[in-house]
């Protein structure tokens, strides 16, 4: 039998932070409510591509399993914020890394896109269409956040973090999978004009941005997180009680504490960082395993469940028993180098874009 085992990781968040002191200077807003209604401290902006993020986390996730980058036969990166459709924003990576022998795509699942992405690529792997396979969850959303609508402006982040899935005969990785979606309810949570959709033209700031519709969309998602949560664990043939680490996506730290609640799992066996970078979607579960390995909270052999929910409206859970390796075999010295620029010289191409809507 053919296994996918996770042998490396790594993230990148940019070294720009978005604290709740400085949207208070933005929007109508405090660090109090935005602490009390979202967990959210401060979030991070990029000053540079989603790609350059994506091959910084790359890089400690390759050398984590102690590979080179031609050594991969796939890269398979999920975002909802490429930088181009044509080509897919997997091609750019993959002529960073200088991955010459590996194929590349993008998959969009939205905030579900990474665990999407990490039961396609576990698949391809038992099912013997590759060996070593690089997944990739990043996103630039500091591209479609308005930073003057104090609903969406408090939420949002940019960062990445990558994981390498190896072929194995031990019988860890992916142990139960679902994928859902209700696609009835795209409105809930969407960019409204973007792609071929809507009448082409220049880009209009007032269609441009995430909209949100907060309280169905928290609904939606703690509903499906955890029924889908509670499905892979019965798959997998495990109980609550046997799962040593759940490691969801950050969106809201009440929308966790309420799957944990439903799960009835041990919070003390959760894994939450939203309130360092705040939600960065496909990124988020990626970046959140790097930092619990970082921190000691994952052994040889350990239950793990990620699971997810995004537009679409999308959700995925995976239950993962985890390998015999938790330390990384090298390290890299990659990173996302510092700007010079103020944190609101970097916001300024979003704000001066969003001022034109009127608020």
């Amino acid at each position: 039998m053919r296994y996918a085992d996770i042998t490396g990781w790594g993230k990148a968040l940019p070294p720009t932070v978005l604290a709740n002191a400085d949207l208070e200077q933005l929007v109508d807003t405090s660090d109090d409510w935005i602490t009390a209604r979202t967990g959210i401290k401060e979030r991070r902006i990029a000053d540079g591509e989603a790609t350059e993020m994506a091959e910084v986390a790359s890089r400690h996730a390759l050398a984590a399993a102690g590979l080179e980058a031609d050594q991969l036969d796939l890269v398979v990166l999920a975002t909802c914020s490429p930088e181009s459709l044509v080509p897919a924003s997997a091609s750019y990576l993959q002529a960073r890394l200088e991955a010459v022998n590996a194929g590349a795509m993008d998959l969009n699942a939205n905030c579900s896109g990474f665990v999407y992405s990490y039961i396609t690529a576990s698949a391809l792997i038992k099912a013997g269409a590759a060996n070593r396979i690089l997944v990739v969850g990043v996103e630039k959303l500091s591209f479609i956040t308005n930073y003057l609508d104090r609903n969406t402006a408090i939420l949002f982040g940019d960062g990445a973090g990558a994981v390498i899935l190896e072929v194995t005969e031990e019988p860890v990785g992916l142990m139960a999978s679902e994928l859902g979606v209700d696609g009835t309810t795209t409105e809930l949570l969407c960019t409204p004009v973007d792609g071929t959709r809507g009448v082409p033209g220049p880009r209009d700031p007032a269609t441009s941005s995430i909209t949100l519709q907060g309280q169905e969309v928290f609904r939606r998602a703690v509903t499906m997180m955890s029924e889908s949560g509670a499905a892979v664990v019965s798959d997998a043939g495990w109980t609550i009680d046997q799962v040593d680490l759940l490691v969801p996506h950050q969106a809201n730290r009440r929308i966790i504490d309420a799957v944990v609640r439903r799960l009835g799992l041990d919070p003390s066996r959760v894994f939450a960082n939203i309130h360092a970078y705040g939600n960065t979607s496909a990124a988020t579960v990626p970046i959140a395993l790097t930092e619990a390995l970082e921190q000691g909270m994952v052994a040889p052999g350990n239950k793990l469940v990620f699971v997810a929910f995004g537009g679409g409206l999308t959700w995925a859970a995976a239950a993962v028993k985890w390998g015999s390796r938790i330390e990384p075999i090298n390290t890299s010295d990659a990173s996302i180098p510092k700007t010079d620029k103020s944190l609101m010289e970097v916001l300024k191409p979003n704000l001066d874009f969003f001022r034109k809507v009127d608020h």
